[in-house]
């Protein structure tokens, strides 16, 4: 099925239709930060910990796909190999395929297929992003960014955009000798937070398992916060209208080809491409009607968060 979704095949279309809302919410919890942070042994050591548990878990891990090749190596679950065996865990690496923000455009759908398969728990670990690159935080209902020690000053850490979507910031691989002070310049930054969550920081050791508890009670204490303040349903709205806008747009790129009349009017100057583009989208573009039924036994209301 989740191949059907990133292939685009016209099947995955009826199958997600008819999927039934999950009796239990699913928690979704994203995994980010630089390249060679971790993400992959702290992925590993969560799924242990939800295991332990009882949780069935399944992670989606993007790999970056070559902007020359379109290939993607796909290796990131090569790290978690000691759940191979495991029937409560499901684990799949896609492709970001060319899409930004360190997810890959089948994400979102690919999370709702696991989330009605399911599974309790779903990790989605990002391709290694950068300062910007942020749309983990728009997916997920806790978002944890890694950091190693010796990340930079705490000018650096002030502006880089990647710890501002933090719920949990983690500082993975804590036995190096810049740990100290890179919590401090954390600890700082997250002093100067106004909002009403201030992200706990968490030293960890992903190859030994060192910090992944208290991770994991961090973790359940952002979901509590998330349900008692009712952030959680706007994450979740926020989130559903960000996956019809997405699909939305996609079925428009699909289907709109700019003539070369219009295009040469606007190479040429006769023609603004903002006005081009109104054009186009006037005469070349029908909408049809669409309708998205109940799927809820009558009297039945949504499970919490779902929607």
């Amino acid at each position: 099925m989740i191949s059907w979704v990133e292939n685009g095949d016209p099947r995955a279309r009826s199958v997600l239709r008819d999927l039934k809302p999950p009796q239990a919410r699913t928690r979704v919890i994203g995994l980010t930060g630089a390249p060679g942070a971790g993400k992959s042994t702290v992925t590993s050591a969560l799924v242990r910990a939800f295991r332990a548990r009882g949780r069935r878990v399944a992670v989606l891990a993007v790999d970056p796909s070559s902007p020359f090749t379109g290939g993607a190596l796909l290796g990131d679950r090569i790290r978690m190999q000691e759940h191979a065996t495991d029937d409560g865990v499901f684990i799949r690496s896609m492709g970001s395929r060319g899409q930004l923000g360190g997810l890959a455009a089948a994400t979102p759908q690919a999370i709702r297929v696991l989330s009605a398969a399911g599974y309790q728990v779903v990790l989605v670990e990002t391709v290694g992003v950068g300062q910007a690159e942020v749309e983990i935080a728009s997916e997920a209902d806790s978002t944890v960014v890694l950091v190693v020690p010796g990340m930079g000053d705490s000018i650096q850490a002030a502006k880089a955009g990647l710890l501002e979507v933090a719920d949990v910031l983690v500082v993975n691989k804590a036995d190096r000798p810049d740990t100290q002070a890179t919590l401090r310049d954390l600890r700082h930054m997250v002093s100067l937070s106004t909002s009403d969550w201030k992200p706990p920081i968490v030293p960890t050791v992903g190859t030994t398992g060192d910090g992944v508890d208290e991770l994991v009670g961090r973790l359940d204490q952002h979901d509590a916060w998330l349900e008692s303040s009712g952030e959680l349903a706007r994450r979740r709205l926020a989130r559903a209208r960000d996956e019809v806008t997405a699909l939305v747009l996609g079925t428009l790129a699909k289907h709109i080809t700019v003539p070369d009349e219009l295009a040469a009017r606007v190479a040429e100057g006769r023609c603004d491409p903002l006005e081009a583009a109104g054009e186009l989208l006037d005469s070349a573009v029908t909408f049809k009607e669409l309708g998205c039924r109940d799927r809820r036994p009558p009297g039945q209301a949504s499970p919490p968060g779902t929607g």
